[in-house]
C-alpha cells in the first residue's frame, strides 16, 4: 500500500470514529448539525417564514398530508423543513398548531369523521420560539373529491405451521482395511422423514353491510353516506365530481400452508473392507394446503331518489358473496 493511500485510509477511519463519537456524546440532531445536515433556528437569523401544503390545495377526511415551512434569512437565503421539504430545518425548532386537524412532525391529519370538519376550514399556525416575532398561518379547505374506502373484509386465515425436519442417520461404524485382518464397515443409518406442513386456516366471512346514501344539497351537491356492519358505523361525505366510495366486504384470504419438513440425510457408510453402504435419505414432508377463502358479505344499498344520478360513484366489492341489493326510498339527512 502506498503512503498516500495509507494516509487516505487513516483519514477515512478517523472521520468514521469522529461521527460515531458525536452520536454517542451529542445525539442524532447534534451530529447532523455538526455535519451541516441540519441547522438550529436559535442560532440562525430569520427574517420571515411561510408554510405550504405541497400535496394540496385541500385535505380530505382521514387523509394525511405533509407540510413544508420555508425560512427566509435576512440575506435572502432559503431554508426548508426536513421531511417533505428535504431541508435542514428541524420540526422540533418550530411550534405548529392546527384547528379541526392534528399535526405531528410536520404531517397534518384530518379525522375520518366528516362531521368534525363539515363546513369548516383547517387552520394551521407556525411560530418560531427562538424568534417570537416571526409567524405564518395557512387556511386549508376540506375536500371531498377523494377516493374513499370503507373496508369490512373478513379476517385472513392463520398460516399453517411448518413441518419439522427429519433427523440425519448416524454414520456407520469403522471396519478394518488391514489386508491381513479385514473387516467390513458398518452401514449408515437411514434419515428419518420430515413431517408434513400444517394446512392454512380458512379465511373469515365478511359481515352483512348496510349502506345508506342521501344528498346534502346546501352548496354544491355532496353525498352523505353511512356504512354499517358488525356494530360499527362509518360516515363519509363524497363529492360526486371526482370523488368515490368503495365499500369492501370480501371474504378473508385463506392462510398459507406450512412448509413440509426436509427429510434427514442418510448416514455415511463406515470405512472397511468392504466399506458400509450409505443410509437412505428420509422423505420430505408434504407442504400444507392453503386455507379456503371466506365468503363475501351481503351489501344492501338504500339510497334517496335524489342520489340516483350519482350512484355510479359508489362501488362495491364482495367477492364470493351475493349480488349487492339496491333499494330506492327516501333517506333523511344522516347528521
Amino acid at each position: 500500500m502506498s503512503k498516500l493511500r495509507a494516509q487516505a485510509v487513516l483519514r477515512t477511519r478517523s472521520a468514521a470514529c469522529l461521527v460515531a463519537a458525536l452520536f454517542l456524546l451529542g445525539g442524532c440532531a447534534a451530529v447532523k448539525v455538526k455535519l451541516g445536515m441540519k441547522v438550529y433556528l436559535a442560532k440562525t437569523p430569520v427574517a420571515s417564514i411561510a408554510i405550504s401544503l405541497p400535496k394540496g390545495p385541500g385535505i380530505a377526511p382521514g387523509e394525511k398530508s405533509p407540510l413544508v415551512v420555508v425560512v427566509t434569512e435576512p440575506d435572502g437565503k432559503l431554508l426548508q423543513t426536513e421531511g417533505q421539504g428535504k431541508g435542514k430545518v428541524m420540526w422540533k425548532d418550530l411550534t405548529v398548531t392546527a384547528s379541526v386537524a392534528t399535526v405531528k412532525k410536520g404531517v397534518l391529519t384530518l379525522p375520518h369523521d366528516p362531521r368534525i370538519s363539515d363546513g369548516k376550514l383547517v387552520h394551521v399556525a407556525v411560530t418560531v420560539p427562538s424568534h417570537p416575532d416571526v409567524h405564518a398561518d395557512l387556511d386549508i379547505p376540506v375536500r371531498y373529491n377523494y377516493a374513499f374506502t370503507s373496508n369490512f373484509d373478513g379476517s385472513p386465515g392463520s398460516s399453517g405451521m411448518n413441518g419439522s425436519d427429519g433427523t440425519n442417520g448416524a454414520g456407520g461404524s469403522t471396519g478394518s482395511t488391514d489386508p491381513n485382518n479385514p473387516s467390513p464397515g458398518g452401514n449408515g443409518g437411514n434419515g428419518t422423514d420430515g413431517s408434513n406442513g400444517q394446512d392454512g386456516g380458512p379465511g373469515g366471512d365478511a359481515p352483512p353491510v348496510q349502506v345508506r346514501v342521501t344528498l346534502k344539497s346546501e352548496g354544491r351537491p355532496l353525498l352523505q353516506v353511512s356504512v354499517s356492519a358488525a356494530g360499527k358505523v362509518k360516515l363519509y361525505l363524497v363529492d360526486p365530481q371526482g370523488g368515490s366510495l368503495t365499500v369492501k366486504a370480501d371474504g378473508g384470504s385463506g392462510g398459507s400452508g406450512g412448509r413440509g419438513g426436509r427429510g434427514g440425510q442418510g448416514g455415511s457408510g463406515g470405512i472397511g473392507t468392504p466399506s458400509g453402504s450409505t443410509g437412505s435419505n428420509g422423505l420430505d414432508g408434504r407442504n400444507g394446503f392453503d386455507g379456503s377463502p371466506g365468503r363475501g358479505g351481503s351489501i344492501t344499498v338504500t339510497y334517496d331518489p335524489q342520489v340516483k344520478p350519482f350512484l355510479a360513484v359508489i362501488h362495491m366489492s364482495n367477492i364470493f358473496g351475493p349480488k349487492p341489493v339496491f333499494i330506492e326510498q327516501p333517506v333523511a339527512p344522516l347528521w
